[in-house]
């Protein structure tokens, strides 16, 4: 008797594999093109309203700016020099560099204060209680107030207008920290304290990855308000800076230098938001966050 063995069915019909497809090539992203028409219709706005003397709402008198060349001009000679040869000419790096260093400064200490401190609060309703009056009591004064006492108190120089970031950007920082902790689901602490860990490392551990995402908006409102800060720092008893080369622009009626000196600024603390998102994308391995 003859007994017919079947060949398994992967061996009568192998199975086909489908051909794999070609990896599709990124495409360039154009997205920022959408954000061209906007400062191109300002400039074209600038230049018309400053050679026809166009006069705007709240009296605005268009005929004292120079124009977007000029500025442009201004511009390049205060970076690298050979167009005026005066005593700005390539004075932008210098400057930059002292006003971005008592920015650092500023922003580090409130971060050092503001997290710290907001964890706690965030996680003692006893401290919240206690500081919290405190806290909305002295967060509207405007830093501009601050600033005639700083200079009794302190004194001119660096630690003045360090001392008024840090007034600026201490706030943001600890009441989005609180906010941050807050929110954090109670069945994490809960899973935490199953597995035994200690408190101290549930707060590293725990909370501060899921307090993460409002404590880098705090961070990055902090950096902004710095730098609008850093010229009512240096208007007063300092000569290197961006605050400081405003207000010598303003003494002798410079509307180029001064218009220099904000773009400068507005770059600046643009850059520095950018770089801020992107050190938090490394640290916490996620997407920049685009605003």
């Amino acid at each position: 008797m003859t007994v017919a063995l079947e060949a398994p069915a992967s061996e009568q019909s192998p199975r086909r594999v489908a051909p794999e497809r070609p990896a599709k090539r990124r495409r360039p992203s154009w997205g920022w093109a959408i954000a061209l028409p906007v400062p191109a219709l300002v400039l074209v706005g600038w230049h018309l309203g400053a050679v026809n003397g166009w006069v705007l709402p709240f009296d605005i008198k268009m005929t004292f700016l120079p124009t977007p060349g000029e500025v442009g001009l201004r511009l390049i000679d205060f970076a690298f020099g050979g167009i005026y040869d005066d005593s700005y000419s390539a004075t932008l790096w210098g400057h930059l560099g002292a006003s971005a260093m008592r920015v650092l400064q500023g922003f580090l200490l409130a971060v050092a204060v503001g997290v710290p401190l907001g964890v706690l609060m965030g996680r003692s309703s006893r401290l919240f209680r206690m500081l919290e009056p405190t806290v909305n009591l002295i967060r509207p004064i405007p830093v501009t107030a601050w600033a005639p006492l700083t200079l009794l108190i302190i004194g001119f120089g660096d630690r003045s207008t360090v001392f008024l970031v840090f007034l600026a950007a201490v706030f943001p920082v600890l009441l989005n920290t609180i906010s941050g902790v807050r929110q954090v689901p109670v069945r994490l602490f809960e899973a935490a304290a199953m597995l035994g860990t200690p408190r101290l490392q549930a707060l590293v551990k725990v909370v501060l990855p899921a307090a993460a995402p409002q404590i880098i908006s705090g961070m990055r409102i902090a950096m902004g308000l710095a730098w609008v800060i850093l010229v009512v720092g240096e208007t007063v008893g300092i000569s290197t800076g961006l605050g400081a080369l405003i207000t010598q622009a303003r003494e002798q009626s410079r509307t180029d230098l001064i218009i220099v000196g904000m773009i400068v600024i507005g770059l600046a603390g643009f850059i520095a938001d950018r770089l801020l998102s992107l050190v938090f994308a490394v640290a916490f391995g996620r997407r920049p966050i685009q605003t």
